[in-house]
């Protein structure tokens, strides 16, 4: 799709590694001391970060998680499903977009901790979404998930598991 295109090109997205295309846009100067953060993180954190966040649907976002929350907005193109389960294992699928009379909602904050995937609702399609993270996001803070131990601790999400997971 030509449209697609444009905006990887435009925008200077990258490949994301859980599939989709990304471009950090902001990540603030300052920073917070890693002695002011729980324990589970690995150092400073910027207090804040934004991406641009490009999926297609003919591909998905597969399980991950991230230690911080993060925030999603929607931009343009079909209404993106996000799969979370949460930290008591309840799956919900929640549709990021603009048609707000089918339960669409234009915001969505992923609590972290939660592991979570997305796809494009629509067939022949794409989602152009932003994500906000605070504090900011590290890839040392990211989990891609693996099928097999994803399943096993969650076996009654298999289903769901196995289609949104590379490995």
């Amino acid at each position: 799709m030509k449209a697609i295109e444009e905006l990887v090109e435009h925008l200077e997205m990258l490949p994301h590694p859980e599939g989709g295309f990304y471009k950090e846009v902001y990540r603030s100067k300052q920073t917070i001391s890693k002695n002011a953060l729980e324990n589970n993180f690995s150092g400073d954190r910027s207090y804040c970060t934004s991406i641009y966040f490009l999926l297609t649907s003919d591909n998905f976002s597969g399980f991950h998680r991230i230690k911080q929350d993060e925030i999603w907005n929607f931009y343009k193109g079909s209404p993106l499903l996000v799969h979370v389960i949460d930290k008591d294992g309840i799956y919900t699928c929640h549709e990021v977009g603009m048609d707000i009379e089918n339960k669409s909602f234009p915001q969505l904050v992923v609590p972290g901790g939660s592991w979570f995937a997305s796809s494009v609702k629509n067939k022949d399609d794409y989602s152009f979404v932003g994500c906000t993270v605070a504090p900011g996001f590290d890839f040392e803070d990211f989990e891609l998930a693996n099928r097999a131990d994803l399943t096993a601790e969650y076996p009654q999400h298999k289903e769901i598991i196995t289609q949104l997971t590379r490995s």
